[in-house]
């Protein structure tokens, strides 16, 4: 009971929040305000692009590997969508701090990724970026060993198992940065939390990894603070 009234708590606060400011980043049609980076699509321009729109849904196909970012830059935001995978459950991302293209073994751009993978969604990825969490060397591993590069320890894990929907069932996830911290939600339950970023601000971005993943209902909303 407690938890679901704090689930209609959050969305109540969210939906207050959004009413006048929230943003679509997706009109459901095409793929205005974005653009596809996949390094494959410059080697062979028979190539076709792994990202397109089918049914109103934005799709991302999983193959050739590479992402779909957005032409502006967001600082102190609120992102929202719904996925789902389509088919086999795998691998995806939605990325935050966007900035140089291709700066991670010339494919992933220098960000902080939060994770979509089947079971380990929420987890933080460093990409040429970093981030704290409180219980870093448990969580993180060895601080020896942390880096945002090549063999180094970049996954910090989710603080939670079982939130994410079955197989073909839509999830819900909210991704907040406000100057260099990142909170994120998934399903309505608080997921992961860092702070101390080595960034703040960029373009914002979504993988294609491996797996064929629907979005829809993307939105972006201004905010001052995190959601407590």
């Amino acid at each position: 009971m407690k938890k679901l009234l704090f689930l209609a708590a959050f969305t109540f606060l969210l939906n207050e929040s959004s009413k006048a400011q929230s943003k679509s980043i997706f009109n459901g049609k095409d793929l205005k305000g974005w653009h596809v980076d996949v390094p494959e699509m410059d080697k062979d321009k028979s190539v076709k692009s792994p990202f397109l729109v089918r049914n109103g849904l934005l799709v991302s196909l999983g193959a050739p590997g590479g992402h779909l970012i957005t032409d502006a830059q967001y600082e102190n935001f609120r992102w929202t969508f719904q996925y789902r995978f389509a088919g086999k459950p795998g691998n995806c991302g939605a990325l935050v701090f966007v900035s140089t293209h291709r700066a991670l073994y010339e494919m992933f751009p220098k960000s902080i990724e939060v994770q979509m993978m089947n079971q380990n969604a929420g987890d933080f990825w460093c990409i040429q970026e970093d981030i704290t969490v409180p219980d870093m060397e448990k969580r993180r591993g060895p601080k020896e060993k942390w880096g945002v590069n090549g063999d180094k320890l970049r996954r910090i894990p989710n603080l939670t198992d079982g939130t994410e929907k079955p197989l073909g069932e839509w999830n819900s996830m909210v991704i907040e940065c406000v100057k260099n911290s990142i909170k994120v939600w998934l399903n309505g339950e608080m997921v992961n939390h860092g702070y101390n970023a080595t960034a703040s601000k960029g373009q914002i971005a979504v993988q294609s990894e491996g797996s064929e993943v629907e979005f829809r209902e993307m939105q972006i909303t201004p905010i001052k603070t995190l959601t407590k």
